[in-house]
């Protein structure tokens, strides 16, 4: 006959391993969810990146041909060979000084339809060893079929379509190298001219490409609209003869896709481009999962441990040991539901106790991890200060200070951009932000959108806040030696009382901000 301690003993054993089965099983439900979420969204993340940093060169180089386009259409006065020659002559200029100024340029060409003139031909510079771009001998479009777009498909593409259009990779003539490219027709009065095109080679794209990594084995690559792989940074599809398909499953429309390849499981996010690419990011599953199910076995070992223990000492530490236990299961619950703000506050030198601790460590590392992520929301990734989300963030933590808030304008960026180029104008900015984190203090500035920052400083006199503007005036990033990025200043302050007054003086000094604009580089 048992006794009623064994009676008690065993019901109690039953309801320990019961309340670790459930916040075991609550604990890995809640991990692996929060694992797979996190990938999710840094496989989506990254893919952002990449899609914004690749749409933006494609976009530069689609601009550098249709504003040759422009110049060639308001500059052409006939089509007899004289006219034509002189007009070849002056586009030959303005195209080499925007190939020059525009990133991966392999070559630029302006050909003549041989219907127009069988004497001018065009021209065609390439710059093949990095050296600048030198005068190659045309291809002589008389040898091709002109209507046929399964051949010369720069010239007869274009002029089948009628209008500007990307190519997917070919092997371009002479040269014998893969490549991509922009081409638009040439039309006057009507009648079919020639082409306008820029081809670039695959080094920028990889540049781009090859930067997104995952884990160990997780990697980006392009493909086109077909299936066609573009660009792996696995593969070297420029010697290829034919391009390599994707694997079956990836051509989906699903936001996340999983897929197998080589056996392996994977799990992927794509982007369409601007040129009809996509790109994509993979990684396989096995590795989005060994985070959490390190995690998961780490928690096994010590719930089997302490369980051991428990069935050994049940009958002295009975009383002891439940309630704790009732709280890891509750922290457990809470965990599973995302609350990581929970308390476990028993420290005590025994088994629960180490249990205790591997909680508190896991929901730390979650927590820090999981900030790490939120926190690459809150950064502009160009100048490395704070964006809106970060403003958002932020806004209750000035309640209760006097603030001086400040638009702060970059004036002429767009002759910058225009003059210097994009990666002159992406460097100020990225200066103008380090002056201001030096200047003002990291946390109190943002960048608010294009060549437009945002200053909320507390507790900061007028007087202080001018030596600063002064500071800042003097320390103003330079383009050369002659020509400065100035900037224009509009700010108020006030002592607030609520957040809504916090956007009515931002949205005060956006309009001081115009009020300087009127009179650059200078404050009102």
């Amino acid at each position: 006959m048992h006794s009623i301690k064994t009676r008690i003993t065993a019901m109690t054993v039953c309801a320990v391993v019961l309340t670790m089965v459930i916040a075991t099983a609550f604990g890995v439900r809640a991990i692996r969810d929060i694992g797979n979420y996190n990938a999710e969204q840094t496989l989506l993340l990254l893919c952002e990146t990449g899609h914004k940093d690749l749409d933006y060169y494609f976009q530069n180089v689609e601009s550098s041909v249709k504003t040759v386009a422009a110049f060639v259409q308001s500059d052409l006065d006939g089509v007899d060979d004289e006219d034509l020659q002189a007009h070849i002559d002056r586009v030959s200029d303005v195209f080499q000084k925007l190939a020059y100024n525009t990133n991966g340029v392999l070559t630029y060409y302006y050909r003549i339809d041989p219907e127009v003139s069988g004497n001018v031909k065009g021209f065609w510079y390439v710059n093949s060893d990095g050296n600048g771009f030198k005068a190659h001998a045309v291809t002589d479009i008389t040898e091709y079929d002109t209507d046929d777009t399964s051949s010369l498909v720069w010239f007869t593409v274009p002029k089948a379509t009628g209008e500007g259009v990307w190519l997917p990779p070919y092997i371009t003539e002479n040269l014998y190298a893969r490549v991509i490219s922009y081409n638009v027709p040439v039309y006057y009065d009507g009648q079919f001219i020639g082409v306008i095109g820029i081809e670039i080679d695959y080094s920028t794209m990889a540049e781009v490409v090859n930067h997104i990594t995952l884990y160990d084995n997780g990697y980006a690559f392009l493909n086109d609209d077909a299936g066609n792989i573009i660009y792996h940074p696995q593969m070297d599809v420029t010697t290829m003869e034919a391009q390599p398909q994707v694997p079956s499953g990836l051509m989906s429309n699903d936001k996340f896709i999983r897929y197998f390849y080589d056996g392996v499981e994977k799990r992927a996010v794509y982007l369409p481009l601007s040129n009809g690419m996509r790109l994509v990011v993979t990684v396989p599953v096995q590795e989005i999962n060994a985070a959490w199910q390190k995690w998961v076995a780490e928690i096994a070992i010590v719930f089997a441990v302490v369980l051991v223990v428990f069935v050994v000492l049940i009958m002295t530490f009975a009383g002891r040991i439940t309630r704790p236990l009732q709280k890891l299961t509750r922290a457990a619950e809470q965990i599973s539901k995302g609350d990581y703000d929970t308390e476990l506050d028993y420290d005590g030198q025994d088994e629960v106790g180490v249990l205790t601790a591997s909680f508190k460590k896991l929901i730390a590392e979650l927590k820090v991890y999981i900030g790490n992520l939120n926190d690459m929301a809150y950064v502009d990734a160009l100048t490395q200060i704070g964006n809106r989300h970060a403003l958002r963030r932020n806004y209750n933590s000035y309640q209760g200070h006097e603030v001086t808030v400040a638009m702060m304008d970059l004036d002429d960026f767009k002759r910058i951009n225009d003059t210097y180029g994009h990666e002159a104008g992406d460097r100020v900015l990225r200066e103008v932000g380090k002056l201001l984190s030096d200047t003002f203090g990291k946390q109190y500035c943002y960048r608010y959108g294009g060549d437009e920052f945002l200053l909320i400083v507390p507790d900061i006199s007028v007087s202080e806040f001018n030596e600063k503007l002064e500071k800042l005036e003097q320390n103003r990033p330079a383009i050369d030696d002659t020509a400065w990025a100035g900037f224009s200043v509009g700010f108020v302050r006030a002592m607030l009382t609520d957040s809504n007054m916090l956007r009515n003086l931002i949205s005060r000094a956006d309009e001081k901000l115009y009020e300087s604009k009127h009179e650059k580089n200078r404050a009102v």
